[in-house]
């Protein structure tokens, strides 16, 4: 491979962040609007903007499906999850965040989410991609 071919063929990765918002013992999670997965639960997130870093993306993504305003120093970062399948569009790197919220937040649809709802952590529906390992991460992270 030369110095300037792109290891994964003629495009690049894209980059997406995706927020694990937990508010007691509940899990904040999205229905998605659009394929893949329409109708099926996510957690809240999308595609960093050029210019943009993950991290103000997450907040970004966060607001416009949610309605939930963050600061982006207000997100921890969980981890990157880079398995070459775990989108079935496109080559997908995300990078997911972990926000604690206050006991009366409530949420919003908008943009991409056709409703929202916050789950108990111990009766959770399927997620769509990989996002069941990103919550179970996050908990550990919590301790």
């Amino acid at each position: 491979m030369t110095e300037t071919e792109n290891p994964w063929g003629s495009a690049r990765p894209w980059l997406t962040a995706d927020v694990v918002v937990i508010r007691g013992n509940e899990v904040l999670l999205i229905q998605r609007a659009d394929e893949p997965y329409r109708d099926g639960w996510a957690l809240p997130g999308g595609y960093v903007d050029e210019g943009e870093t993950s991290r103000a993306g997450a907040a970004r993504e966060l607001e416009e499906e949610t309605g939930i305003v963050a600061m982006p120093e207000e997100l921890a970062q969980v981890g990157a999850y880079d398995a070459p399948d775990r989108d079935p569009r496109d080559r997908v790197v995300t990078i997911a965040y972990l926000l604690e919220v206050a006991s009366g937040v409530t949420a919003v649809a908008g943009d991409d989410a056709a409703a929202t709802t916050w789950w108990p952590l111990d009766e959770l529906p399927a997620l769509a991609f990989d996002h069941a390992e990103i919550l179970a991460d996050a908990i550990r992270v919590l301790g």
